[in-house]
């Protein structure tokens, strides 16, 4: 009799406990509910990137000098410059220039100390392939400007919740020229200049 209670009791234990772990499941289930929703129906959708973001890199090959100045800055020294050496002109001729992009990690490094400005960050980031090789670009393919997503006829651009107007918490059907929650430079410094009023009040103390 004794065993057949401690059973029992054992098994109300474990219910209980059960329900506290569904409950605290659920819990979590429905704090979500009430948040906003987040998801992107990728690929038809895609997020606008920010304004710095740091994509695949594009080269202009006819501004480069071969200065290897983004190979010294890279912290793995990444970018390969092939050259050839102009006794003549004193120059160097670039013949070759590919970063890996399988190793590179988009530090922005070499776009900073470029002299001539021949390396940029695009917004892409879809670089994903089935072979690591083929992630080794050269300067063809870095010399490729990718689609921007909002001039991309087959997907639907979508502003990021930090980038949406105050108040407005669905990315989709933004009128256009719609501006991002918070202040530009410009205004803020506009409300830090006194007004009028202030000027005045200053003066006739100043007097």
């Amino acid at each position: 009799m004794l065993k057949f209670l401690k059973q029992v009791g054992d098994y109300a234990k474990e219910t209980a406990q059960a329900a506290r772990y569904i409950g605290q499941g659920l819990s979590v289930t429905f704090d979500h509910m009430q948040r906003r929703p987040v998801t992107v129906q990728y690929p038809y959708e895609k997020l606008i990137p920010s304004e710095r973001y740091r994509g695949r890199i594009h080269f202009e090959f006819d501004k480069c000098i071969s200065c290897e100045v983004c190979v010294r800055v890279c912290p793995i020294n990444l970018p390969v410059v092939d050259y050839e050496f102009d006794r003549a002109s004193k120059k160097k001729n670039l013949k070759h220039y590919s970063i890996d992009f399988g190793v590179c990690i988009f530090c922005a490094n070499c776009i900073e100390y470029c002299p001539t400005n021949c390396l940029s960050a695009t917004e892409e980031y879809e670089m994903s392939t089935y072979d690591r090789h083929e992630l080794n670009y050269d300067n063809v393919a870095m010399g490729r400007l990718p689609y921007k997503v909002t001039q991309d006829p087959m997907v639907t651009p979508l502003r990021e919740l930090a980038y949406l107007p105050k108040g407005v918490t669905d990315p989709h059907d933004l009128p256009p020229g719609s501006r991002r929650a918070g202040l530009r430079p410009e205004e803020i410094v506009e409300q830090m200049e006194p007004t009028e009023a202030e000027k005045e009040e200053e003066t006739a103390k100043n007097a």
